[in-house]
């Protein structure tokens, strides 16, 4: 399914806070902002216990079926929906589950001294990864027009394929833009391994939330000066080379006509898309010509709805990420 949110039936492992559920999945709460204990229950994130078992396989022959024990764990959590006991993923031995009731847990005290609320909660392929996301109360403005949003999602695997990370992300309210700022000496993100001291960590990652917001402050600082920035479209042309690269000489014709459709979508975007009103013709405009790509436009491949499959790969991937870090830096000074 396009969108890997879990589903059982017509039931979601979503739950969304006073908007239109996700692609019309999982429980809206309409008239307030939901806490960390319904995320849990709306959500169907609750009670999975997700645990770790002894790997083992069979040697069938003539002589009968012989056990065997296979190096490592099993994560197993019990199944939401049907509560039946379900394999995630392959670990190690030092892996040590977080369950989503600490996921949670951390986001609510976080809440509770910042004042964030929480915005989106659900299971991505079939319990293998799960998100919480919360928005701040203070929101930035670019230039005096631009509106962009703070948000803090914290995303954890039960497969051992990633740790448990938390991430700052700036949201432009006009075109729902992830920002992703390569800036220098301050942090946008935490990593947490899933080792047995790992709720003490997640403690010390609420403790260090100061360089988060020292992030912004700085994030903030740089956008006024791209905004404060006049960009033609010679220059523009520079920042997508330097952000997808360009075709060589000998490129196919495929690649040459990627490039081609990929070139002509960005330069809509950056000078005459409506996101771009009011801060048209500058650095600012630019970049968000590119994160609007990204976010909104860029190939994916999926059977299903594209933008669904785009939405969940920013929150699954590195690679919208990295590019629109690659973008961020072709703009800062030297």
């Amino acid at each position: 399914m396009s969108h890997e949110i879990e589903t059982h039936g017509t039931q979601a492992a979503a739950v969304f806070a006073r908007k239109d559920a996700w692609h019309r999945l999982g429980t809206t709460v309409r008239d307030r902002a939901f806490t960390a204990e319904e995320a849990m229950r709306l959500g169907h994130l609750g009670g999975w216990d997700v645990r770790k078992l002894p790997l083992t396989t069979a040697e069938v022959s003539e002589g009968g079926v012989t056990p065997i024990e296979v190096p490592g764990f099993a994560t197993v959590r019990t199944n939401p929906f049907t509560g039946q006991p379900e394999a995630l993923g392959v670990v190690g031995g030092g892996y040590t589950p977080l369950q989503n009731e600490d996921h949670a847990d951390f986001l609510n005290l976080l809440a509770d001294e910042s004042g964030a609320i929480f915005d989106t909660a659900g299971s991505l392929r079939g319990g293998r990864k799960v998100f919480i996301t919360m928005q701040l109360p203070d929101s930035l403005t670019v230039g005096g027009t631009d509106r962009v949003d703070l948000n803090i999602a914290a995303l954890n695997s039960h497969d051992g394929t990633s740790a448990f990370r938390i991430l700052v992300t700036p949201v432009r309210v006009v075109c729902a833009n992830t920002q992703s700022a390569a800036l220098r000496n301050y942090e946008s993100s935490f990593s947490i391994r899933h080792t047995r001291n790992a709720k003490a960590a997640v403690q010390a990652a609420r403790d260090a939330l100061g360089l988060t917001f020292t992030y912004v402050e700085a994030f903030e600082a740089e956008a006024e000066r791209l905004i404060q920035q006049t960009m033609t479209d010679a220059a523009f042309d520079a920042l997508i080379d330097a952000t997808f690269g360009k075709a060589e000489a000998n490129a196919t014709k495929r690649v040459r006509e990627t490039e081609r459709r990929r070139r002509s979508r960005l330069h809509w975007l950056f000078a005459d898309a409506p996101t771009q009103a009011g801060i048209r013709d500058t650095a600012w405009a630019g970049y968000q010509a590119v994160t609007e790509y990204v976010d909104h436009y860029a190939p994916v491949r999926t059977k299903g709805d594209e933008q669904t499959a785009r939405a969940t790969r920013v929150l699954t991937s590195d690679d919208p990420d990295r590019i629109k870090r690659r973008a961020w830096t072709a703009l800062a000074p030297a």
